[in-house]
């Protein structure tokens, strides 16, 4: 059994569609990051980073529970836990493993920008926006050059492309139009269709708080709650 500490953002989305797609029983432990719950001592011990998600294995490694964090780790972990999504010959291997850390380096971190100047910075800054708006365009255009190639990020379906598939879902908010980049439109429809994927973004999606952010969710996510040292 999985405890998964989550939310659903796209971080959260990559490891609950992983365990949907491999049939690993989890329970959902949430983790409010607007009532700042990835704060908590027991949580930190779980993720020393304070983020989410994280996971613990109660039949990890040698049958103890065991904890991990790093949406990307994780992907990794429960890859070859189960032998599913993850090629074990070392070409394969490490093409699902660089587009795996394309999307930690890249898509993640510049999505993540082109979110927070976009809609969430308390001053619209050109420069920000421009900046990391164009950037999330050129990234894109990488994905789309790649999926020109091949049907998925590797070839075949894996964790690489649960890894980028949920920053793709808010294209709009990003500034960007997917029919500018139709082999991602194509690959984009192709996951979503996808059983397992439909069931990972409904994890908690109730949970989620529509219309604008409150003050006390703002200062948790992004004021001086964030830095502090613990």
């Amino acid at each position: 059994m999985i405890d998964l500490y989550t939310w659903p953002t796209p971080n959260g989305h990559k490891v609950h569609i992983m365990l949907e797609e491999t049939g690993l029983p989890y329970t959902v432990i949430p983790i409010d990051i607007g009532r700042g719950d990835q704060f908590t001592p027991d949580f930190l011990r779980i993720s020393p980073n304070n983020k989410m998600p994280a996971i613990v294995d109660r039949d990890g490694p040698g049958g103890k529970p065991y904890p991990l964090f790093e949406s990307g780790a994780i992907l990794m972990y429960l890859a070859e836990k189960t032998g599913q999504f993850m090629p074990t010959d070392t070409a394969g291997r490490y093409t699902v493993i660089q587009w795996l850390m394309f999307q930690m380096g890249s898509v993640g971190p510049m999505f993540g920008q082109t979110h927070h100047f976009r809609n969430y910075a308390p001053e619209k800054i050109a420069y920000a926006v421009d900046r990391y708006t164009n950037e999330a365009a050129r990234i894109y255009g990488v994905m789309d050059r790649r999926l020109g190639e091949a049907a998925f990020l590797a070839g075949d379906y894996s964790i690489a492309d649960m890894a980028c598939w949920p920053w793709t879902r808010s294209w709009e908010g990003q500034g960007q139009k997917l029919a500018n980049f139709p082999n991602v439109k194509r690959w984009f429809e192709a996951i979503e269709a996808r059983p397992a994927v439909q069931r990972g973004i409904k994890v908690l999606a109730d949970r989620r708080r529509e219309g604008p952010m409150d003050k006390k969710a703002r200062e948790v996510l992004f004021g001086k709650a964030q830095y502090q040292r613990r």
